[in-house]
């Protein structure tokens, strides 16, 4: 699935490059551009799946740099590609309503000349999508009322970070900038909902360094799985996690004071990658574990109490609504790395980026701590803050 979904993708990237060549290089030089930009995108097509299959042989630095500059050159062609036809069709617009124009030479040419702005324009977006805004963590805060918090915990704050998916794109170095970060802040709680462990080598060295900072805050960090720890040996590092003090919620909670208990729900084998079809086999099994895995995990808790969940798939929201649980922290998403107006470009899921309310419940869809690939536009990383609130009847 993974290879036909990065063939699907790559080849589109590609017939867009050859689209821009159409409507931005005069007609006799054509021919030259769609050689040029073939051998690049092929250039960069082949680099980047080497890159994925030999990655465990080749030094992340190399990785990086080919990764980045790839990125940035492809990126910009879609970027190019889309002001194109937001061009073209105010162009129709416009001249629906205006009285045809003598042709001249010289308008051709200006109209030539200006061609170089979109490709411009489309490199600017790109490399700062690449080069900054994927850099820039931003803080995000927000407050959940309870009526029956216990009133010791009124003002408890967690931190959620999540998705950060070291490797080539997020070192160990930013993962301890991004811990120390938190911490000066000092919430209570720091949630990591999965997607944190992603690389066989640095994984070990990556769980000594988060297990480093547990005493950092007053109740300790709380961790669940994503998909991608399935895929980078889970066993591994489940051994290494047992040997600290990370509160690993695999199906199961634990009390944290008061009335307060964090629940974790595991990654369920062959869930959704995207949005459920919950008319399908696939939609209802997925369901059905759901249910199975929150049934495990809140055996034990009293009534009454006040329960936070943490679970990598969007969707285990509308269980936690079912269920009362007062938040719901979730990821998965990276909250589709594209936005505009603060919205998901690509809303792929039933939960894409945000807050999602449900009478007196609450879900949150981290938008990531890392990438799938080196770049963001419109949707940066975040540090996602949530402070209970005691909510007088």
């Amino acid at each position: 699935m993974f290879w036909i979904v990065l063939t699907g993708i790559l080849s589109i990237v590609f017939g867009i490059g050859l689209f821009c060549v159409r409507f931005l290089v005069a007609e006799q030089n054509r021919a030259k551009f769609y050689k040029i930009v073939a051998l690049v995108d092929f250039g960069m097509i082949a680099a980047i799946i080497a890159g994925y299959i030999l990655r465990r042989f080749i030094p992340a630095q190399i990785i990086m740099i080919c990764g980045n500059i790839c990125t940035v050159i492809l990126s910009a062609q879609i970027i190019c590609a889309a002001l194109v036809i937001v061009a073209l069709i105010v162009s129709k617009i416009y001249g629906h309503f205006q009285k045809p124009v003598i042709f001249s030479r010289s308008r051709r040419d200006m109209i030539l000349r200006s061609a170089i702005i979109y490709p411009a324009m489309g490199l600017a977006a790109s490399v700062y999508a690449n080069q900054y805004e994927r850099e820039n963590t931003v803080d995000r805060f927000f407050d959940i009322p309870s009526k029956n918090l216990s009133p010791e915990l009124d003002g408890l704050r967690i931190a959620q970070i999540s998705d950060i998916h070291l490797g080539a794109y997020f070192s160990l170095e930013r993962l301890e900038k991004l811990l120390s970060r938190i911490a000066e802040t000092k919430p209570d709680i720091l949630a990591i909902t999965g997607d944190i462990f992603d690389d066989e080598d640095m994984n070990p060295t990556a769980i000594r360094l988060v297990d480093s900072f547990t005493d950092k805050f007053k109740y300790g960090i709380y961790y669940c799985h994503g998909n991608h720890e399935y895929i980078r040996g889970i066993a591994e590092i489940e051994k290494a996690l047992k040997d600290t003090n990370i509160k690993v919620l695999i199906n199961r909670s634990e009390k944290v004071a008061g009335n307060l208990y964090m629940i974790g729900a595991d990654w369920i084998k062959k869930s959704p990658i995207m949005e459920s079809d919950e008319n399908s086999e696939e939609g209802k099994l997925f369901k059905i574990k759901k249910s199975e895995a929150l049934n495990e995990a809140v055996e034990g808790i009293p009534e009454n109490s006040v329960c936070v969940l943490l679970a990598h798939h969007p969707e285990f929201i509308d269980d936690g609504a079912e269920r009362k649980f007062l938040l719901t922290l979730t990821g998965h998403t990276h909250g589709s790395q594209v936005g505009i107006f603060g919205l998901p470009l690509f809303p792929l899921f039933k939960y894409t980026r945000g807050m999602v309310e449900n009478d007196e419940s609450f879900g949150y869809v981290h938008s990531g701590n890392g990438s799938w690939f080196p770049f963001r536009l419109g949707c940066p990383p975040e540090i996602a803050y949530f402070t209970l609130k005691r909510k007088e009847d």
